[in-house]
């Protein structure tokens, strides 16, 4: 089975998150982790999971203006007008074979309030024809820049891990 991990990450956060699903998944599967602007246009019919995730900015997945914000308030990484929203939205609108598994990184204080990029990206995914087997994840950060609470990348391994398990058995 192959899985194919693509990440958006301003603070370098949501990349730790990305990097620790992957090692989960990897002990029964092949995978590609890729950073959004690097992943492939049109993903690969022969990959059976895509888990894509992405900072939630204002409720949601990251726009042009929210991503020129965080690089105001000191990110390195990421690009201002390409993210996980514009991946997403420019696949294909057709059924495809791979599953759609998301998951986002929030900062912890705000774990109550609605809104989340993961189920942004999870929506968006279905309108796109994409199928999913999980429910989407949030992993959280102390504040906006970081760091990722204790435990957070520990989680973020078992998820993925769960997630090659529950790919095994479709």
């Amino acid at each position: 089975m192959k899985a194919l991990v693509v990440y958006e990450s301003m603070f370098g956060n949501t990349a730790q998150v990305a990097e620790a699903i992957a090692a989960g998944l990897r002990e029964t599967m092949s995978v590609d982790v890729r950073e959004v602007k690097d992943a492939p246009a049109v993903p690969a019919d022969d990959i059976d999971v895509i888990v894509a995730g992405g900072p939630t900015h204002a409720f949601s997945m990251s726009r042009t203006r929210t991503r020129t914000d965080a690089i105001a308030r000191g990110a390195t990484h990421g690009e201002v007008d390409f993210g996980l929203r514009e991946w997403i939205n420019g696949i294909p609108d057709e059924r495809h074979s791979s599953s759609l598994v998301t998951f986002d990184t929030r900062v912890s204080k705000v774990r109550r309030l609605p809104g989340s990029a993961a189920r942004s990206a999870a929506k968006a995914g279905r309108r796109h024809g994409f199928a999913s087997y999980a429910s989407p994840e949030s992993f959280y950060v102390d504040d906006m820049s970081g760091p990722l609470e204790d435990g957070e990348l520990e989680r973020a391994t078992a998820w993925g891990r769960e997630l090659a398990t529950l790919a095994a058995a479709r």
